[in-house]
């Protein structure tokens, strides 16, 4: 069915992104001559990106959370194949309400009716890992229940196998392969997987989130049921509330964009800079408003980590390029090691200014932290810096974040709202006195 599919999409026949060697050509060509001979010889009107990310599709839900976990890296793909990637969507067919019930069943070794009053057969959204159902505890309590697809452990490691193997295949045969990592891609993807397809991993992430944030009232973190807790099931409380990209709807109910915004750029900091574990799958349908103007998070399948020193050092060089201290960027990543003991750091620091001015010269209101964090990787990388997926997975979610301010008020900066909480946090964390204590306290834990 692989091969079908890339000759249906003609993703080796005209593939104009990427250089194929002759004889990957010509193998495309043979399977295209069996399964899709028209295609031989009609130049496809869709772009390259756009076939790859209709073969994904297509492919099904592995395939479709691959494209996904690809499409955070355009410093490797591109831009134009990872902005089409970006557009895969979790919407996929349900599978059977009553397999659902099953499965739950099964988990528990109870019928359904002795854990649900009520179970909505039609589920609330269906993705490439999961679906959730709507439903009421015998107790009374309203709650989502998470099931895993069927067999979607089994598919995975299936998949995973086959695509290292098309990996190593391509690598040897498509020139300059070695530039995209695609073993590497892999690797990420599988671990991110790995995560997901336990739902007990999902619940104790929430669980975190809860305690870091146990005394901050902007933020709701929803109840998780632990005895309705497996690696197939996870039975959290309903949220009711309004999406954060319904405007209309939340301003309807007299709540503030402004204020909105705020919030979630200062329980993004908190998350990243305070904490260094936050929600890595920001997308609408993962952040409600309640009526109280509360933000309450939900879906916790994908989670960043940054250790201390990483989360200390993005936070120093956002803080020294908005100051344009070009040379204390450059001594950050000496510091911490993010580029060779052998970099030139004056040319370096060159390089910083050169891709910050442009972005930096701008009204606050259109300073893009997530763009500036991109064009800072693709410097270090060209600087001989090993790639970091953390460090990425915290750029793609600040895009999402800096989306999300601009839908709220397209006049709103998000980072220029939380000016007064970033400020307060780098005088504690950033200043000399800071850096003394730190260095005292690693002092002595080794001594």
């Amino acid at each position: 069915m692989f091969l079908r599919m890339l000759s249906k999409h003609q993703l080796l026949t005209y593939c104009e992104n990427i250089k194929v060697s002759r004889q990957l050509k010509f193998l495309g060509q043979i399977f295209c001559l069996i399964t899709y001979p028209k295609n031989l010889f009609i130049k496809p009107r869709q772009s390259f990106g756009l076939r790859l990310t209709n073969f994904l599709e297509e492919l099904g839900p592995i395939y479709i959370k691959f494209g996904q976990t690809v499409s955070t890296r355009p410093d490797l793909i591109g831009l134009e194949i990872a902005n089409h990637l970006k557009s895969l969507q979790d919407k996929l067919p349900a599978f059977s309400t009553n397999i659902a019930k099953e499965k739950i069943a099964e988990n528990f070794g109870l019928p359904i009716s002795k854990i649900f009053c009520e179970f909505q057969e039609t589920p609330v959204a269906a993705a490439s890992i999961a679906q959730v159902h709507r439903g009421k505890l015998i107790n009374g309590d309203e709650v989502a229940v998470k099931i895993l697809r069927p067999n979607i452990a089994k598919n995975y490691a299936k998949d995973i196998v086959f695509l290292e193997f098309i990996a190593n295949v391509t690598s040897k045969l498509v020139k300059k392969i070695e530039r995209l990592k695609l073993n590497e891609i892999i690797a990420v993807f599988s671990e991110s997987m790995n995560f997901e397809l336990d739902l007990r991993l999902e619940a104790s992430a929430a669980s975190r989130f809860t305690d870091n944030f146990s005394d901050d009232d902007s933020i709701y973190i929803p109840k998780i049921h632990w005895d309705l807790v497996t690696r197939e099931i996870l039975v959290t409380e309903w949220i009711d509330g309004i999406s954060i990209y319904d405007t209309k709807k939340l301003l309807e109910n007299n709540l503030n964009l402004e204020d909105i915004a705020a919030k979630i750029a200062v329980i993004f900091f908190n998350q990243a800079y305070r904490d260094g574990f936050f929600h890595a799958d920001l997308h609408p349908g993962n952040i409600i408003v309640k009526k109280t103007g509360q933000i309450s998070l939900i879906d916790f399948g994908i989670i960043g980590i940054l250790s201390e020193k990483d989360r200390l050092a993005i936070a120093e060089i956002l803080y020294a390029f908005l100051h344009r201290d070009y040379k204390l960027v450059a001594d950050v990543h000496y510091r911490v090691g993010y580029v060779p003991k052998n970099t030139n750091l004056e040319l370096f620091s060159q390089y910083c200014r050169a891709v910050a001015e442009p972005i930096i010269g701008k009204q606050v209101k259109d300073i893009s932290i997530a763009n500036l964090l991109a064009q800072l990787f693709r410097i270090t990388e060209a600087f001989g810096m090993e790639t970091q997926p953390q460090l990425l997975l915290l750029q793609k979610t600040m895009v999402v974040v800096e989306g999300i301010g601009r839908t709220l008020d397209p006049e709103v900066n998000m980072w220029q709202l939380a000016e007064p909480w970033i400020k307060k946090w780098a005088v504690k964390n950033l200043s000399l006195e800071a850096k003394i204590i730190r260095r005292l306290k690693y002092y002595v834990s080794n001594i």
